[in-house]
């Protein structure tokens, strides 16, 4: 089932200056257009071409690319605009591995901490995740596992780790080089993950819980 085609990129009024807020809503769109496929790995964008495309000035484009560029998605390419990065098979274990390293010991701290009931408030982050895998929309995919990974480490209070895990979580989610674009069943298969791991955490099953995390950013 192909993806629902995405809206143009909004322009509306809002509290923060113009500026910023058209950056803001730029940055967002070239977000979902690398998560969905439409921006590829290897390919150069001008930002003359992709200012026209969402309706905007080169200025905000480029902001938001300079700001993609710091966290590893794009390559400034002098005089011609910007290269889409994508990540090796190498990146990708890495970045697992070190995501692995940092939230699964935080959240089997907040397995033992946290009360039964609090698992049961990340249940619509977690059907949120459910239902954008299921319509195939892997931009909206990226967002709902992002809410549902930031709302966990919330719990922990430790902004710092959330900050990290967060940058960590966008990097990983970056289009592969030399691998499709996960389809429907592979992003069911990850929501569901969700929902296994707080029904574990909610009957303190710790053995359980562990498991659950490592492979679901493990992939094993």
């Amino acid at each position: 089932m192909a993806p629902p085609e995405r809206p143009p990129l909004p322009v509306r009024p809002r509290t923060l200056p113009e500026r910023h807020s058209v950056r803001a809503q730029v940055l967002a769109a070239l977000r979902d257009a690398l998560a969905g496929g439409q921006l590829a790995p290897g390919e150069v964008y001008s930002a003359p071409a992709l200012a026209e495309r969402y309706g905007v000035s080169a200025t905000p484009v480029r902001e938001a690319m300079q700001q993609l560029a710091s966290e590893g998605a794009v390559e400034t390419v002098p005089n011609r605009g910007f290269r889409i990065a994508g990540h090796t098979a190498r990146d990708a274990a890495e970045l697992a591995e070190v995501r692995a390293a940092l939230e699964v010991p935080a959240i089997m701290r907040l397995a033992r901490t946290v009360p039964p009931e609090r698992w049961d408030e990340l249940r619509p982050l977690a059907e949120a995740t459910v239902t954008a895998a299921t319509l195939g929309d892997r931009a909206a995919y990226a967002e709902a596992d992002r809410c549902f990974h930031r709302a966990l480490l919330r719990l922990t209070g430790n902004r710092q780790l959330v900050l990290i895990a967060e940058d960590l979580h966008r990097r990983s989610q970056s289009p592969a080089t030399s691998k499709p674009l996960p389809g429907t069943a592979e992003l069911l298969a990850d929501a569901l993950e969700h929902a296994a791991l707080l029904d574990a955490l909610r009957r303190r099953d710790l053995s359980a819980a562990q498991q659950l995390a490592s492979e679901h950013f493990t992939g094993v």
